[in-house]
Formats: structure tokens, sequence, C-alpha cells
């Protein structure tokens, strides 16, 4: 018999299940109301206009091309696409400097693969998406606090690195609507992560699938518009922007991608070759229709839709929270992020709410790459309805109550 562990590459030992998508199997049950999934509503998917496109690709000259091989930089009608939307977002560049990967999650792993050598340094938010983590880990890098108004210089932060063995070769982050707190960073706070970045000559991750989810208040340029202005253009930004279409359009379609400097697409274009050749052309192709049709207006229709559920949120968690427990007010996304009492522990939490009250929520732990946030959880609405979520968070609210009470 084979001794499997024996012969695995050392880098598995840091390779993890993610818990929220351990947590969603055990939710499929449709008396538990689940605020856990950070996933766009399927009843919202414009299902019609992907049926059009993808019968106008199959039924037209163009079936042939679709179904074949394509080009690892992805479809260039699609990349066109993506280029008029960056540049409304004030980013100058073209479709060389956009590559197409499956999902954004794809993306992070191959900006892992590329920068991070074992001991280096990655700066992350605290907490930070739980994915970002997964992809990243792999790759045997070291994590450190990236806090907006942190104290450390850049010295005090490479000093730490090479403790580690390494240096620090980019801070990632969600700098809009961020999963999980739902936090968005204002231009002061960019500015200065740029110039942290600089000053560390590392490079800048800017994770932004929630981008066009934005419900009140200003848009607040992307990073990478900022580094491209004080830079002098996208081939000298260091500053990576990751898109995705799964939370405006469909997830199911698996299309995001990359925007950088040409030099940085050209060394992620050969990690896409060796990985899968490309992104599956027919999906590329029935995107793009769909993107050029329907992006802004169908976006449009979401975002009164999600706005409605998060202001319903936010009112009962105020009519049903006890006293003590405070929570992130989002100007967009699909998360609001909770933190209890510091004697409650959420993932304790989880397991009597599912079974007693049959709500489910992310215990905050998941997304500390230290294990910390023990008292704190994620609630998404994206999928709840208003009653769902006056009921659920009225249940969970007595239950937290009911908690701290026993602990006094």
């Amino acid at each position: 018999m084979t001794t499997w562990d024996s012969l695995y590459a050392n880098r598995a030992a840091r390779m993890r299940a993610s818990e929220i998508r351990e947590l969603l199997k055990l939710l499929d049950k449709p008396e538990v109301i689940s605020f856990a999934g950070g996933i766009p509503d399927a009843a919202l998917f414009p299902a019609e206009a992907f049926r059009e496109a993808y019968t106008d690709i199959l039924s037209g000259e163009e079936a042939g091309k679709a179904l074949q091989y394509g080009v690892s930089e992805g479809s260039l009608r699609l990349r066109r696409w993506i280029v008029s939307h960056m540049q409304e977002m004030g980013v100058d560049c073209g479709p060389e400097h956009i590559l197409i990967t499956s999902g954004s999650q794809q993306g992070l792993d191959y900006i892992g693969k590329l920068f991070l050598s074992a001991g280096d340094t990655a700066l992350v938010q605290w907490p930070t998406y739980l994915g970002a983590l997964q992809a990243f880990n792999a790759y045997e890098p070291g994590f450190d606090r990236l806090d907006p108004g942190t104290n450390l210089s850049a010295a005090d932060y490479q000093a730490r690195a090479r403790e580690k063995g390494g240096r620090v070769k980019f801070a990632y982050l969600s700098p809009d609507f961020a999963n999980p707190t739902g936090l968005t960073l204002d231009v002061e706070e960019r500015m200065r992560l740029l110039t942290l970045a600089e000053e560390l000559s590392c490079a800048v991750i800017e994770d932004a699938p929630y981008e066009s989810l934005r419900y009140d208040g200003e848009a607040v340029p992307p990073l990478l518009a900022l580094d491209c202005e004080r830079s002098g253009g996208i081939d000298k930004a260091r500053t990576l922007y990751c898109g995705s279409f799964s939370k405006s359009l469909s997830p199911g379609l698996r299309l995001g991608w990359i925007c950088a400097s040409p030099e940085v697409i050209s060394r992620l274009v050969l990690i896409k070759q060796a990985s899968d050749l490309n992104t599956p052309v027919l999906n590329q192709e029935a995107m793009a229709r769909v993107a050029e049709a329907r992006f802004k207006t169908h976006t449009a229709m979401t975002n009164a839709v999600y706005k409605a559920r998060r202001d319903a949120m936010l009112a009962a968690l105020e009519k049903y929270m006890p006293a003590g427990t405070r929570w992130t007010r989002p100007e967009g996304g699909m998360f609001i992020w909770v933190e209890l009492p510091e004697q409650v522990d959420a993932a304790a939490l989880l397991q009597t709410s599912v079974e007693t009250a049959g709500v489910a929520f992310v215990p905050g732990g998941a997304f500390h790459p230290d294990g910390g946030g023990t008292n704190t959880l994620r609630l998404s609405f994206s999928c709840a309805d208003y009653e769902k979520i006056e009921k659920g968070i009225s249940r969970l609210g007595g239950l937290i109550t009911e908690t701290v009470t026993s602990t006094l």
C-alpha cells in the first residue's frame, strides 16, 4: 500500500480546506436561515441574456472558434470590454495589460506562485479574505498585519520579514467593501499604502471583486488608478488589479482578470500556459456579449436589491443585538462584520445557532492568519429576503444575549 504522505511536497502540509466551503456543505437544509455564503443571489442572474449569447455564438460562424483552444491572454473582445471598464475607473490601459483568469481566485494563486518564495512575507489586512490566505499559503510565506493606520515603518516590516527568512513581496488587500469586514479605504489611506509599498519596493495586490457593488457614497479611485497617476502610467505602476465577473454577472462562468504592467502580465501568461492553457473561449465570448449589453443596467438593478437587504439587516441588528455588540456599516458589497463581547466564542456559538436557532454565519477566526478574532463573525445579506433577515437576526440576537448573560 502506498504511503502517500511520504510523497507529498512540503507545501502540501500547509493546504487547508476552506472553513466556509465546508460550512456550506452542512447547510443544505431548507429550515436553516443562512447568512454564511458570500455569494450573489441566483434569482438575479441575467439568465436570458446568457441564453441568447450562447445561442448566438453556437448558431453562427463563430461557433468553431468559440469551441476551440484560445490564446492564453484571453478573448480580445472581452479584454477590450475590460479595458473600457478600467478606463472608466481612471486606469489608462490596453488589452496588453489584461490577462483573463478562471475567476479572480485563479489570479490570486498565480500571483502567489509568481511572487512568493518560502519564507517571504505577504502583508494582509487583519482580518482578510480566506481564499487569499489559501491561495498564498501553498507557497510557504509568512503573513504580517497590514493596517491603514499602522505605526510600523517600511524598515520595521522588512526587519520582521528577515526574521522569517525572506522579504516583503507584496501587500494584499480588498480596498472596496472588503471580505469579510465590508470596509472601504478612503483616498488618504490608499495613498499611504502606496507610499509604504514604494518604500518597501514591493507590489500591491488590489483584489476588487465587489467594486461594482456600491450602494452609498462616492466611488473611490482604485489603487491602480492612483498608482498610475503618481508613478507615470500603468507600465511603471506596482499595483496589480484583480477583477471579477462573479459578483456582478455570474460566478458560474468562472471569469476574472488581472490588470497590470505588461512585464508582469507576460510572466503571468507563462503560468497560465503551464496551468490550463487558456480560460474557456465559449464562456469568454458569452460574457463579452452580456457585459457589453447589460453590465451597467444589471448592476444597477442588483445593487438596488442588495442595498435594501443591507438596510434591513442593519435595522435588525440595531433592534435585536445586545449591548456590547458592534458591527460595520458597509457602503456596498455583501458583508457585515460583527464584533461580539469578548467572552463569546463565535465558533461555539455557530454550532448552537445552527442546532437550536436554525441560523448560520461564518465565525471570524477563519479570516485571521493567526487564528485570532474568536469573538467575531461575518454576516452576508445578499441571499436573504426581508422575512429571513428579520427572523434570522432576531433569533441570533436572542441567542447572543443568552450567551452573554450566561457568562456573566
